[in-house]
């Protein structure tokens, strides 16, 4: 009776039970809602100054949003909003016309691969990355597979490792519709380079598949490398697709925007754009009044994210400390993103040691494995908790460790 897209039995894992029986309260370092944290700018709650006119409400009141004159690509005022955020914050000429707005990014990821894919087709994600992918490839009944990204370069890509992935999936028939790239990586976040995406946008155009980079971390880039790519649609060798939405870049996920920037040559744009824009035109998901209020939201993203880059940064100091370097466990490298990766010995499984820590200690994090680490054992812990919350979880978890 139920469609195969979704799985057969969806059992919760051991670590959703333990959490659904738990009577006591816990130091949660999994958090990554920036609006449940207390960030704050200016001395206040970021949050808190929800009225007047500069309140982060009043943009959503205008009058214009009881109107319904819907555009499949977003109305062309918040198209070119997101047109100058890119040349104002990144330096990257992002012509409206090539931009189309959705409801997130997951819906993003969704519209491409009915664009790009068939059933039964693949597409190619990193691993380590984030775990939603796996969910928006099977409702899109395409094939989900992985290229690894090691450790012991820093998580870099390397296009000799997707091709050999493509390679494999070709022998057993199945074509590569596209390649994902998340650029900063969730949770490593590791970049990509301008030498890494000149191969893997050369292999794109040998093999005939498309480039999806996900970059919705890209405002939270703490150590660049000289040449890392900021925003990969600037490039045309290939049919490419860059990722973005107010979820991360004004730390606003309640509100419901993202935006697909697309690129590449000619002919193949124009009719990528002309078949996004049907799927598009068939859901119509982009509220008007978060559009219109989409130039404000954006001009004032400034003062989240750099509240967002305190906090981070300060919490990262914090699990340093914890964990020197030289110790049985340690730190990766943050060099983007709100999240952090330790790197722990692997004497028991990732997930024993995740429930020993909440059951035991009280402190909640996230498995590797819950992010497809190919090898190692780690735990992922975010860096938005509160000071006091953080500096107290890691002190535990460095404890639990002894």
């Amino acid at each position: 009776m139920f469609s195969k897209r979704l799985p057969a039995v969806q059992d919760e894992n051991r670590v959703t039970r333990a959490l659904a029986a738990r009577t006591r309260p816990h130091l949660d370092l999994t958090v990554s809602n920036p609006t449940a944290v207390a960030l704050r700018s200016g001395g206040v709650d970021l949050f808190a100054d929800v009225e007047g006119d500069a309140g982060l409400l009043t943009p959503l009141a205008d009058p214009r949003g009881l109107r319904y004159e819907p555009d499949p690509r977003g109305l062309r005022h918040a198209r070119l909003a997101v047109s100058n955020w890119y040349a104002a914050v990144h330096g990257v000429l992002a012509p409206p016309d090539r931009i189309v707005l959705t409801a997130s990014t997951s819906e993003a990821y969704g519209w491409l691969f009915k664009v790009l894919a068939d059933p039964g087709d693949a597409v190619l994600v990193p691993a380590p990355s984030y775990p939603l992918l796996d969910a928006l490839a099977g409702l899109e009944s395409v094939a989900l597979a992985r290229y690894p990204l090691a450790a012991e370069d820093g998580f870099r890509v390397h296009t000799s490792a997707v091709a050999h992935e493509i390679e494999r999936l070709a022998k057993d028939g199945v074509r590569t519709a596209a390649v994902v790239v998340v650029n900063p990586n969730n949770p490593t976040g590791s970049s990509v380079s301008s030498a890494e995406l000149d191969a893997l946008l050369a292999l794109a155009a040998a093999k005939g598949f498309a480039v999806i980079s996900d970059e919705v971390f890209v405002d939270y880039r703490y150590s660049d490398r000289s040449d890392d790519v900021r925003v990969a649609a600037v490039r045309d060798e290939a049919l490419v697709f860059s990722l973005g939405g107010l979820s991360k870049s004004a730390a606003l996920p309640q509100l419901k925007l993202g935006w697909i920037l697309a690129n590449g040559p000619g002919a193949l744009l124009g009719d990528a754009l002309r078949r996004l824009e049907w799927v598009a035109d068939t859901y119509l998901s982009v509220g008007t009044p978060v559009q219109l209020a989409l130039p404000r939201l954006l001009a004032q993203s400034r003062r989240a994210v750099e509240s967002v880059w305190a906090r981070v940064l300060k919490n990262e100091s914090a699990l340093k400390s914890s964990f020197p370097a030289g110790g049985a466990a340690s730190v990766a490298p943050l060099t983007a993103g709100w999240t952090a990766c330790l790197r722990v010995p692997a004497v028991r499984s990732e997930e024993d040691l995740v429930l020993d820590l909440l059951e035991t200690h009280d402190v909640l994090v996230h498995p590797g494995y819950f992010y497809e680490f190919p090898s190692g054992a780690w735990l992922v812990v975010s860096l938005l908790p509160q000071p006091d919350v953080l500096e107290e979880g890691a002190k535990k978890i460095a404890r639990a460790l002894i």
